[in-house]
């Protein structure tokens, strides 16, 4: 029995981004009666720490650790490798891997892994996309990101990188260390069904939109998703189709700052509608949008990217080389040139329903080609 237990998303099944759709989507493609599968899962009640839950055979373990802002995740990390130790000793667990998702733990990854790394444990690192790179964090903490990970790096096994442009820059940026890298994406899946679900209708009606009558954004709520960019621009077009915005908007610093750039609120056109976190809910949207924005600047291969790709007829990426190497010939790019994306969308809005069905084709056979769950699933049972 080979046992792979998994580091960093913050659960399995777990309604909440990228590392969690990950993770559960592995898992359940994975399909290998061979291996078992351990999730730590975060936990804010002390009274749950190190209980083991059994989620449909896979061993989720409930790591305590309190919410304290932005490094809770920092902290949840280093509890769950510190845990690791006792818990195969506990469990009698052989064959063990072990894979570590994002850069988190900077310097005392090394101490924390030296003892696993003594019993023959290998180590894989994803490093996720370069997070010193996104605009939300202060100078000091994308300094902090960068030492961590160099230290990750150095100290990892084998780096797993869900992006070609991520891997190149791993092998380039750290070439003194020597490190095998592995490129796997994410994945996605053709032809889902989606669900006019009482949510939608609810959706639909109280901010009183149309099918196929509005261009689709999804996303966190953070700078480096250029929300800025994309509603100053669609502001300034022509367009009568409704801009929905699928995210988990706060009522923050950077949603004044966008309210004072943009005066988004004056335009009616521009719908804030929440996040949606039910599966056939959020498919209904993706499915019946007239084209979708994928405004991400950072990071590697996004799982929301995918997942539009594979069910929206038109793509609108910003011009990124993560986002073009995912989408390449079937999707249209824009930039940051002021009025770039108001051309667009006017070349959008003139296609025919020829035009529309061969970028919708186009999309589908670029997830069929490389982005589904089968493929990313045997490629990684080749690597372990």
């Amino acid at each position: 029995m080979k046992n792979i237990i998994i580091i960093g998303a913050r659960g399995y099944q777990s309604n909440y981004g990228g590392w969690e759709t990950f993770v559960t989507n592995l898992i359940q493609n994975y399909k290998d009666k061979s291996v078992k599968f351990h999730i730590p899962e975060l936990n804010h009640n002390k009274k749950e720490n190190k209980t083991i839950l059994d989620k449909d055979g896979v061993s989720c373990m409930q790591v305590y650790t309190p919410k304290i802002g932005f490094v809770t995740m920092f902290f949840y990390a280093i509890n769950a490798l510190k845990y690791l130790k006792q818990y195969i000793k506990k469990n009698h667990l052989e064959n063990v891997v072990v894979y570590v998702l994002g850069c988190r733990v900077g310097p005392f990854y090394s101490f924390l892994i030296h003892s696993l790394k003594k019993q023959g444990i290998l180590i894989y690192l994803n490093p996720d996309g370069l997070e010193w790179m996104r605009d939300k964090w202060a100078w000091w903490i994308k300094e902090c990101f960068k030492i961590s990970e160099a230290c990750m790096v150095k100290h990892s096994d084998f780096i797993v990188c869900d992006s070609k442009a991520i891997q190149n820059y791993i092998d380039n940026k750290y070439k003194k260390y020597k490190k095998k890298t592995y490129f796997i994406p994410y994945g996605a899946y053709l032809n889902e069904k989606e669900e006019k679900t009482e949510l939608v209708e609810n959706i639909l009606k109280k901010y009183n939109i149309k099918e196929n009558n509005y261009y689709l954004m999804v996303g966190r709520f953070v700078p480096e998703n250029n929300y800025e960019l994309v509603i100053r621009e669609f502001r300034n077009s022509n367009t009568k189709k409704d801009l929905v915005i699928i995210s988990n908007v706060e009522q923050n610093k950077f949603y004044k700052q966008l309210q004072q750039k943009t005066n988004f609120l004056s335009d009616k056109r521009i719908k804030f509608i929440g996040p949606i976190y039910d599966k056939p809910s959020l498919l209904y949207f993706r499915k019946n949008a007239f084209a979708y924005i994928h405004g991400h600047s950072a990071g590697g291969t996004n799982p929301s990217l995918l997942e539009a790709l594979a069910t929206t007829k038109i793509n609108i990426l910003y011009n990124a080389i993560y986002n073009v190497e995912v989408g390449m010939t079937s999707c249209l790019y824009f930039s940051r040139f002021k009025n770039d994306l108001v051309r667009i969308l006017d070349k959008c809005e003139q296609f025919d329903s020829k035009m529309i069905k061969k970028y919708e084709t186009l999309a589908k056979e670029r997830i069929k080609s490389a982005y589904t769950w089968g493929k990313v699933v045997e490629e990684y049972k080749k690597i372990w």
